[in-house]
Protein backbone atom coordinates (compact mmCIF):
# COMPACT_ATOMS: atom_id res chain seq x y z
CA UNK A 1 0.00 0.00 0.00
CA UNK A 2 2.31 2.66 0.80
CA UNK A 3 4.57 2.20 -2.41
CA UNK A 4 1.99 3.02 -4.19
CA UNK A 5 0.83 6.71 -4.44
CA UNK A 6 -2.59 6.20 -5.49
CA UNK A 7 -2.90 4.35 -2.22
CA UNK A 8 -1.73 6.63 0.17
CA UNK A 9 -4.10 8.82 2.65
CA UNK A 10 -3.10 12.45 3.36
CA UNK A 11 -2.28 13.77 6.15
CA UNK A 12 -5.38 15.17 7.17
CA UNK A 13 -6.89 11.66 6.26
CA UNK A 14 -4.75 9.90 8.82
CA UNK A 15 -5.20 12.69 11.12
CA UNK A 16 -9.54 11.98 11.00
CA UNK A 17 -8.66 8.18 10.66
CA UNK A 18 -6.96 8.27 13.93
CA UNK A 19 -9.61 10.78 15.49
CA UNK A 20 -12.34 8.10 14.42
CA UNK A 21 -10.25 4.98 15.60
CA UNK A 22 -9.94 7.00 19.22
CA UNK A 23 -13.48 7.25 19.41
CA UNK A 24 -14.46 3.79 18.39
CA UNK A 25 -12.29 1.99 20.44
CA UNK A 26 -11.21 5.12 23.44
CA UNK A 27 -8.52 3.56 26.10
CA UNK A 28 -9.41 2.76 29.66
CA UNK A 29 -7.73 2.46 32.76
CA UNK A 30 -10.41 0.69 34.48
CA UNK A 31 -9.35 -2.35 31.94
CA UNK A 32 -5.82 -1.46 31.10
CA UNK A 33 -5.87 -1.10 27.69
CA UNK A 34 -5.07 1.29 24.99
CA UNK A 35 -7.42 3.17 22.76
CA UNK A 36 -7.49 2.00 19.09
CA UNK A 37 -5.44 6.02 18.49
CA UNK A 38 -2.83 3.92 20.36
CA UNK A 39 0.74 4.74 18.43
CA UNK A 40 1.55 0.88 18.13
CA UNK A 41 -2.28 -0.29 16.56
CA UNK A 42 -2.86 2.87 14.69
CA UNK A 43 0.41 2.03 12.96
CA UNK A 44 -0.94 -1.69 12.42
CA UNK A 45 -4.40 0.18 11.00
CA UNK A 46 -2.58 2.06 8.43
CA UNK A 47 -0.32 -0.82 7.49
CA UNK A 48 -3.66 -2.92 7.16
CA UNK A 49 -6.05 -1.34 5.50
CA UNK A 50 -4.46 -2.65 2.10
CA UNK A 51 -7.98 -4.09 -0.10
CA UNK A 52 -10.25 -1.67 1.84
CA UNK A 53 -8.07 1.55 0.72
CA UNK A 54 -11.02 2.79 -1.25
CA UNK A 55 -14.18 1.39 1.37
CA UNK A 56 -11.91 3.64 4.16
CA UNK A 57 -10.90 6.71 1.99
CA UNK A 58 -14.90 6.71 1.17
CA UNK A 59 -15.43 6.42 5.06
CA UNK A 60 -13.54 9.44 5.47
CA UNK A 61 -14.80 11.46 2.78
CA UNK A 62 -18.41 10.87 4.13
CA UNK A 63 -17.15 12.45 7.67
CA UNK A 64 -15.31 15.41 5.56
CA UNK A 65 -18.79 15.90 3.90
CA UNK A 66 -20.64 15.61 6.85
CA UNK A 67 -18.62 17.72 8.53
CA UNK A 68 -19.19 20.76 6.89
CA UNK A 69 -15.69 21.34 4.97
CA UNK A 70 -13.83 21.36 8.17
CA UNK A 71 -11.74 18.63 9.13
CA UNK A 72 -13.06 15.68 11.41
CA UNK A 73 -10.50 15.87 14.05
CA UNK A 74 -10.46 19.82 13.97
CA UNK A 75 -13.72 19.31 15.06
CA UNK A 76 -14.96 19.77 19.10
CA UNK A 77 -16.35 17.17 20.55
CA UNK A 78 -19.59 17.81 20.78
CA UNK A 79 -19.62 18.58 16.84
CA UNK A 80 -17.58 15.47 16.58
CA UNK A 81 -20.38 13.29 18.11
CA UNK A 82 -22.96 14.12 16.24
CA UNK A 83 -20.98 14.08 12.96
CA UNK A 84 -20.10 10.64 14.19
CA UNK A 85 -23.74 9.81 14.65
CA UNK A 86 -24.83 10.57 11.53
CA UNK A 87 -23.00 8.79 9.68
CA UNK A 88 -23.00 5.83 11.95
CA UNK A 89 -26.87 6.09 10.86
CA UNK A 90 -26.26 6.30 7.33
CA UNK A 91 -24.52 2.82 7.46
CA UNK A 92 -23.50 0.92 4.80
CA UNK A 93 -20.67 -1.25 3.43
CA UNK A 94 -17.51 1.71 4.11
CA UNK A 95 -18.98 1.79 7.67
CA UNK A 96 -18.94 -1.53 8.15
CA UNK A 97 -15.54 -1.90 6.22
CA UNK A 98 -14.15 0.94 8.24
CA UNK A 99 -15.19 -0.51 11.30
CA UNK A 100 -13.64 -4.09 10.50
CA UNK A 101 -10.42 -2.51 9.85
CA UNK A 102 -9.76 -0.77 13.11
CA UNK A 103 -11.71 -3.72 14.98
CA UNK A 104 -9.31 -6.15 13.38
CA UNK A 105 -5.99 -4.11 14.44
CA UNK A 106 -7.07 -3.45 18.06
CA UNK A 107 -7.93 -6.83 18.90
CA UNK A 108 -5.02 -8.46 17.51
CA UNK A 109 -2.63 -6.31 19.91
CA UNK A 110 -1.32 -8.38 22.66
CA UNK A 111 -2.23 -5.90 25.88
CA UNK A 112 -6.13 -6.51 24.02
CA UNK A 113 -5.66 -10.12 24.36
CA UNK A 114 -4.04 -10.01 27.92
CA UNK A 115 -6.97 -8.02 28.87
CA UNK A 116 -9.27 -10.84 27.56
CA UNK A 117 -7.53 -13.49 29.36
CA UNK A 118 -6.05 -14.81 26.89
CA UNK A 119 -2.14 -15.48 26.04
CA UNK A 120 -1.04 -13.80 23.23
CA UNK A 121 -0.06 -16.14 21.05
CA UNK A 122 -0.73 -17.98 17.55
CA UNK A 123 -2.96 -20.85 17.86
CA UNK A 124 -1.06 -23.39 16.77
CA UNK A 125 1.48 -25.75 17.42
CA UNK A 126 0.07 -25.14 20.75
CA UNK A 127 -3.60 -24.96 19.95
CA UNK A 128 -6.53 -24.44 22.04
CA UNK A 129 -8.66 -26.75 23.80
CA UNK A 130 -12.55 -26.86 22.74
CA UNK A 131 -15.69 -28.31 23.91
CA UNK A 132 -16.65 -31.37 22.32
CA UNK A 133 -20.17 -30.63 20.70
CA UNK A 134 -23.29 -32.38 19.42
CA UNK A 135 -21.64 -33.96 15.87
CA UNK A 136 -25.02 -34.79 15.22
CA UNK A 137 -26.15 -31.11 14.52
CA UNK A 138 -24.10 -32.12 11.27
CA UNK A 139 -25.99 -34.91 10.02
CA UNK A 140 -28.82 -32.72 7.40
CA UNK A 141 -25.51 -31.52 5.81
CA UNK A 142 -23.88 -34.64 5.66
CA UNK A 143 -27.37 -36.31 4.23
CA UNK A 144 -28.00 -33.20 1.77
CA UNK A 145 -26.91 -33.82 -1.58
CA UNK A 146 -24.05 -32.91 -3.81
CA UNK A 147 -23.83 -28.76 -4.72
CA UNK A 148 -21.17 -28.73 -7.04
CA UNK A 149 -19.66 -30.05 -9.68
CA UNK A 150 -16.69 -32.46 -9.99
CA UNK A 151 -13.63 -30.49 -12.27
CA UNK A 152 -12.68 -32.76 -15.17
CA UNK A 153 -9.24 -34.29 -14.72
CA UNK A 154 -6.88 -33.18 -16.91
Amino acid sequence: MRNDPEMTLSPAEVRDLRCVAGMMVPASEEFGVPGADDAAIFADIIASIGRDFDSVRQALGALAALSSGQAFADLDETRRDMVAGAFQAQGGVVLATLTRVILQCYYRDDRVVRSLGLEPRPPFPKGHTLEQGDWSLLDPVRTRPKMWRDVPPR
